[in-house]
């Protein structure tokens, strides 16, 4: 089958598309990316997506008109992808939509007398199906919160298919608005594949940045700005106190909680330690760099050998997060003392390789190798759109593709909801 994947991530930038030619079924599915391309949302429509993301009001009517005017988006957007990769939609078999999360509490909290978890992706899949003409399947996460998981994070399933190896141990980090991980052990079983987010990527950066530049930059495009300014050690510290690093997996978070409400904060702590913006925009981005590390560290490293980090999403891009993913992989950021460092040895930290480590502590005698998803034919900004096509090819052949062992799910669960294609 030839499949088109869509995404739309927390950070609402737009739709990623990719196409892909699958076949066969585990453990001898054969998946082939044969292209990918990406489109922005219009302004005023992320503006309105983001403010329903962050909680404010809207009414039903209006939510119901968004989540219509969506589906026509993302059908638009695969139409568009076909053209630009040459394929006719009469030969697209299949679409899988990840739709757009407006909301998602994987954790149970006290509803009207009973505890409830829930979670919302709008952009209708039957619009979808009836402007396309191709059968689309779409909301994938509530089927494992049916059963009892977070419905996040989903794409272990396809990391695992990707990425397992007989002798070396893997995490696939994903780097979009939130950071997550999918630890992936040498000849591991799917059982024995777990993963979670571990808190900011690029949410907490690009708000920073719109923020200080007045909405005329959306991102910190080769951690430019983040590189005129330096950590701010006090701030960075408190920064890696937040709960949300302690918690144990299966856990998932989002807009919800590092959202809005975050950045302010954010703000508030930054003008207490004196951070001047571009000092607040690289602290922003060394927090999402040992954030990843502390969880490592705290849950992956003491019980698995690791020797590959494996890095998709709009973050790998960045320069300075790369560079500092590779020194936080080496030495647990709740070992250093980041009061006492001096500047200098924050400048060098940044530049640090895997065998450097910090220029503060002994040269450790294994590492794992930080790697970009292109190194295995899949590109960075194709990662989830192609996984999601993987999700939809399983649906549709009605085989489940939740990891239980990630998602804290009882037990499998066929993913999404399938809308049909009109009659041609």
């Amino acid at each position: 089958m030839l499949v088109l994947g869509l995404m739309s991530g927390t950070s609402a930038d737009g739709i990623d598309v990719a196409l892909a030619r699958i076949s066969g079924a585990p453990p001898n599915l054969n998946a082939k990316l044969l292209g990918q391309t990406s489109f922005t949302f219009p302004r005023p429509l992320r503006k309105e997506i983001l403010r329903v993301a962050e909680q404010q009001p809207i009414g039903a009517g209006d939510l119901s008109r968004l989540n219509f005017r969506l589906g026509r988006i993302f059908a638009e957007a695969a139409l568009a992808a076909c053209g630009r990769l040459g394929v006719p939609p009469q030969r697209v078999s299949l679409i899988g939509s990840h739709g757009q999360t407006i909301f998602h509490q994987g954790v149970a909290s006290r509803y009207f007398g009973a505890w409830t978890a829930s979670t919302l992706q709008i952009g209708d899949g039957s619009v979808i199906a009836a402007r396309t003409g191709i059968t689309t399947v779409s909301d994938f996460r509530p089927a494992d919160m049916a059963l009892g998981g977070q419905g996040a994070p989903l794409v272990p399933y396809v990391d695992y298919l990707l990425y397992r190896h007989p002798e070396l141990g893997r995490v696939s980090l994903n780097l979009g608005g939130i950071a997550n991980i999918t630890v992936i052990p040498a000849n591991a079983k799917p059982s024995q594949v777990f993963a979670f987010d571990t808190g900011p990527a690029n949410m907490l950066i690009d708000a920073l940045v719109q923020h200080f530049t007045h909405g005329r930059e959306r991102f910190d495009r080769d951690a430019r700005l983040a590189r005129r300014g330096r950590i701010n050690p006090p701030l960075l510290k408190v920064l890696l106190q937040d709960p949300y690093l302690k918690r144990k997996p299966p856990k998932s978070t989002g807009r919800e909680y590092f959202g809005a409400a975050y950045v302010k904060k954010l703000l508030v702590l930054g003008r207490r330690y004196r951070a001047r913006p571009n000092d607040l925009i690289h602290t922003a981005t060394a927090f999402t760099a040992a954030s990843v590390g502390d969880a490592l560290h705290r849950f992956v490293l003491p019980n698995h050998r690791i020797h590959e980090l494996i890095v998709s999403g709009g973050g790998a891009h960045n320069p300075l997060l790369f560079e500092q993913l590779s020194a936080f992989t080496v030495v647990p950021p709740r070992a250093v003392n980041f009061t006492a460092l001096p500047k200098k040895a924050f400048a060098e930290m940044t530049l640090a390789t895997p065998a450097q480590g910090f220029p503060h502590q002994k040269k450790q005698a294994s590492f794992m190798s930080v790697l970009a998803s292109s190194r295995f034919g899949v590109p960075e900004d194709a990662k989830e759109a192609f996984a999601f096509a993987l999700l939809a090819y399983e649906t549709f052949n009605q085989r489940p593709a939740n990891l239980p062992s990630a998602t804290g799910a009882s037990g499998p669960a066929i993913l999404g909801k399938i809308s049909y294609a009109p009659p041609r």
